[in-house]
């Protein structure tokens, strides 16, 4: 049956997302409900997150709220402007009357402003295609692995909107419908143009202890990431058309315009059970090099391949997540500091951490966050396959640091969180040619024991790591911390080293002989953990200097100091509670 909600006075569907539930949250007690935008912003302090079908579409809905954000709030301008919000616990209480003025752009079903739509496209057969094309937890080609199979017929408007909001940001490359009116299409079919804008990156959040504090944490000032004065998001910009946009050589504007880029061109079919299908095509393309002027989401790094073939000097390009890689092992790219030098003096920086990471350090440095306040920076990411055609795998995951770890002026603690990386680097890959030299002392030549030993070592440093990080503060000496580290990491590397001496079996305790660069060797059990401990005192030389009870000064409670700025202070323990 039709739910009144959803029809217009003309008698036409509407989905109102002002005023409709159609965002998942969860909220501080734990409970999960869907809330419309309205709702979003007035209970924001009481949010604990987005809860979206995936985490890219969390990704995606999170910068849509930030895009109403800005253009609401018009700012903040600066600094002082955004302490102001910060401290204010009714920050976004002009989000409400902004829904309210535009509230027709955000129809999902409006006949002639559909939202991230475009009315009335359509094919030369008028073809309608199945929803499969949007729904992005339905593998391609995999349909056995999915619990909607063998595919979409059919979902409400709430979801509906969130996946249109997903496509725009995440959709594949490959060969899509050729619609009537765009010039790029031929015999029917547009070529492929490349994945999505969202797609491209490495993507990075700054996340709060609630969705008001998240939503904070990332609006940049315009002072921070200035914008041309007409930077408007997508729905104070006329309806796309079929083809591409007649202006892209001046955008994006600034943020609200790239939060909600339109990626694609696509149009929903629905009935009032729902929506049953949908016509998508490639929309505005976006290049992704050198984008880091106005792109604060990802990290970047230098490729001299893509300098050659554009012919540029420098070149950047997003630096996307390894989904193998834990993001704590790729934390030098999120807060390695971005002053555009290396250590060969001069040159170019190989890469670049993400400007929403550079806009966190400014607010620490000028008092607007306690330097001991931490921040969860968290990481989402899409792995292509088949010319990016098809989604192989999703990146999630985050982790927890001190905001003073990213301060250029004191770049100590930063480079310290860093080093201890590399250390658990070099200790799994002793691990990990112990397991190999076990294999080889029993006959065996294969990799995979390495392999195997290298995760199950990142795998239990993995929370070690975590715990540590969340401690590091400007209260801790880097090189007592960075031995507390070592000091653990040597220990639960010996634990497992332990179980693979235990597990190696009679013929690697009695071993044989095995060719070395130096010569033959015999190898056992015993020598290849005798070679395995001169390894591990190499990778952590500053293990022995810690005692077991050696610990980093405790957190802070978040009282403020003498001379704390007042901007820091209502935020500090709830700052805290986000790394719990």
């Amino acid at each position: 049956m039709t739910d009144d909600r959803t029809v217009r006075p003309d008698g036409l569907l509407s989905f109102d997302l002002t005023g409709q539930p159609w965002l998942p949250v969860q909220f501080l007690d734990g409970g999960e409900r869907e809330v419309s935008l309205r709702q979003a912003f007035g209970e924001a302090g009481r949010i604990r997150r987005l809860a979206g079908d995936l985490p890219t579409q969390d990704f995606a809905l999170t910068r849509l709220l930030l895009a109403i954000a800005h253009d609401a709030l018009d700012g903040p301008a600066d600094t002082e402007a955004w302490a102001e919000l910060w401290e204010d616990g009714n920050a976004f209480a002009r989000a409400s009357d902004y829904l309210a003025e535009h509230r027709g752009r955000f129809d999902l079903l409006h006949p002639l402003t559909p939202f991230f739509q475009t009315p009335g496209l359509h094919t030369a057969n008028h073809e309608v295609f199945s929803l499969n094309r949007i729904v992005a937890d339905v593998p391609n080609g995999s349909p056995f692995f999915t619990t909607r199979f063998p595919g979409v017929a059919r979902i409400g408007f709430a979801e509906a909107a969130r996946w249109v909001v997903h496509a725009q940001a995440f959709d594949t490359s490959g060969i899509k419908s050729g619609v009537v009116g765009d010039p790029r299409a031929k015999n029917g079919k547009a070529y492929p143009q490349g994945v999505a804008w969202a797609g491209n990156l490495g993507g990075v959040l700054a996340e709060g202890a609630t969705l008001r504090e998240t939503l904070l944490l990332n609006l940049l000032a315009a002072d921070h990431h200035p914008a041309p004065v007409d930077d408007r998001p997508a729905w104070r910009q006329p309806p796309t058309g079929p083809g591409a946009s007649d202006d892209l050589a001046a955008r994006p504007a600034g943020l609200r315009d790239l939060y909600t880029w339109q990626s694609r061109r696509l149009l929903l079919h629905a009935d009032a059970e729902g929506v049953h299908g949908v016509v998508l095509t490639y929309g505005d393309p976006l290049a992704p090099h050198n984008a880091q002027h106005f792109e604060p989401m990802s990290a970047w790094r230098r490729s001299q391949a893509q300098e050659k073939k554009l012919g540029k000097p420098l070149v950047y390009m997003p630096r996307e997540h390894d989904p193998a890689r834990a993001a704590w092992r790729g934390l030098e790219a999120l807060i390695a500091p971005r002053d555009g030098r290396t250590a060969s003096g001069g040159d170019p920086a190989s890469s670049l951490r993400p400007g929403v990471v550079e806009w966190l350090a400014r607010l620490s440095q000028e008092g607007c966050l306690p330097r001991r306040a931490l921040v969860r920076l968290r990481t989402y990411g899409v792995r292509y396959g088949t010319q990016q055609s098809v989604v192989d795998e999703l990146t999630h995951d985050a982790v927890a640091l001190a905001v003073v770890l990213l301060h250029e002026g004191n770049q100590a603690l930063g480079q310290a969180a860093v080093d201890a990386v590399a250390d658990a680097d070099l200790a799994v890959r002793a691990l990990g040619d112990l397991a190999n030299d076990l294999a080889e002392a029993a006959g065996s030549e294969s990799e995979a024991d390495r392999l195997e030993a290298r995760d199950r070592g990142f795998g239990a440093l993995d929370e070690p790591y975590r715990r540590w990080l969340a401690d590091l503060h400007d209260t801790a000496d880097p090189q007592t911390a960075r031995a507390v580290w070592q000091h653990t990491a040597r220990r639960v590397v010996g634990r497992l080293r332990d179980d693979l001496v235990a597990t190696a079996g009679q013929a690697a305790w009695q071993g044989r002989v095995v060719s070395r660069p130096k010569g033959d060797v015999w190898l056992n059990t015993a020598s290849a953990e005798l070679s395995f401990n001169a390894r591990l005192r190499k990778a952590l030389p500053l293990a022995d200097t810690s005692e077991v009870s050696a610990g980093v000064p405790a957190q802070s409670t978040g009282s403020p100091g003498p001379g704390e700025p007042p901007c820091a202070d209502p935020a500090d323990e709830d700052l805290r509670k986000a790394s719990a």
